[in-house]
């Protein structure tokens, strides 16, 4: 359940605004967990739970990326508008607004990871850790893996949804069907789908500009701007802790995670056996048993020295 925001609002992105939501109080010693939701195109609620951190003295910024949610929508923006950069620049300008830019940990779910994994190749001075959950660090190891998972669907399903594709009719019930076969083995494997999580995925349902453009009609059909971006020649230049979070039944598959592992230099990786991709809602006791054991680390550094050599 999500604690109470103690703050909520706005903050100026150029012309534009960024909605955002505040739990706990950032400014004193523990670092603030910045939270950069999915899509892209989709909302913080699906992460709410993540408030929890609050009261473990971690306090804890949500927002709304631009297009979704309570921020700026452009349903007439030019395709081009809609960018990785875009998204950078817009992390990079609320951590700054909000004041929090000497002490912060950034959390990225899913798409949200390559856009902290960016963030963090800069080395911004007051970041202090690093969270990849669930998180491709190339898309084009993604549509490979996600032709590798179709092929496995029960009979028949994958050539519906490739029909379909075809046809252009992803806007179908009959699509949405076959499609919830795959999402509900690789996406959310908790049925019926957790509130948190239907709240986003019906929000961007109704607002899919920015998904349609940079991703496409589906997880698994990515035909967007999206579609060859990578940040793996950025890893090596991250130099923060950094924890890697993915389900055993993850879209987001070992060969997808597998770059972050292999080149960012302070790196841990664990992946929850009952989880798909969102392990905070399928599997919340172990997960907030990891995050919070790596937030207390990154807190406390003489405590992470220890146990690194332990």
């Amino acid at each position: 359940m999500a604690v109470a925001p103690t703050a909520k609002g706005w903050v100026p992105f150029g012309e534009h605004r960024t909605w955002y939501r505040v739990t706990g109080q950032p400014g004193g010693a523990a670092p603030a967990v910045v939270v950069v939701h999915g899509g892209p195109g989709s909302t913080h609620d699906y992460l709410l739970s993540l408030t929890e951190l609050a009261g473990h003295g971690f306090p804890v910024v949500h927002y709304d990326q631009l297009g979704s949610g309570g921020s700026s929508r452009l349903p007439d923006a030019d395709p081009g508008f809609w960018n990785p950069e875009l998204f950078g620049d817009e992390l990079d300008n609320l951590v700054h607004r909000l004041g929090i830019e000497d002490n912060y940990v950034l959390y990225g779910q899913s798409w949200g990871g390559l856009v902290v994994a960016r963030h963090a190749a800069e080395r911004p001075d007051g970041l202090r850790g690093l969270v990849i959950a669930n998180s491709p660090a190339s898309y084009e190891l993604w549509r490979s893996e996600m032709d590798r998972l179709r092929a496995l669907l029960p009979p028949g399903v994958d050539e519906g949804l490739r029909a379909h594709e075809a046809a252009g009719t992803t806007d179908t019930q009959e699509y949405f069907d076959l499609m919830r076969v795959f999402y509900d083995r690789h996406v959310c494997r908790v049925l019926p789908w957790p509130a948190d999580y239907l709240a986003s995925f019906m929000e961007m349902a109704d607002n899919n500009t920015v998904y349609s453009v940079m991703n496409g009609p589906s997880e698994f059909t990515v035909t967007g701007t999206l579609a060859d971006y990578s940040v793996i020649d950025r890893l090596d230049d991250i130099e923060v802790p950094t924890l890697l979070i993915s389900g055993a039944h993850d879209e987001a598959t070992p060969a997808t995670v597998q770059p972050y592992y292999d080149r960012i230099h302070d790196v841990r990786w664990e992946i929850l056996p009952e989880s798909s991709h969102v392990p905070h809602l399928e599997e919340p006791d172990r997960f907030r048993e990891i995050l919070l054991g790596f937030l207390q680390e990154v807190h406390s550094p003489a405590e992470r020295e220890v146990a690194s050599h332990g």
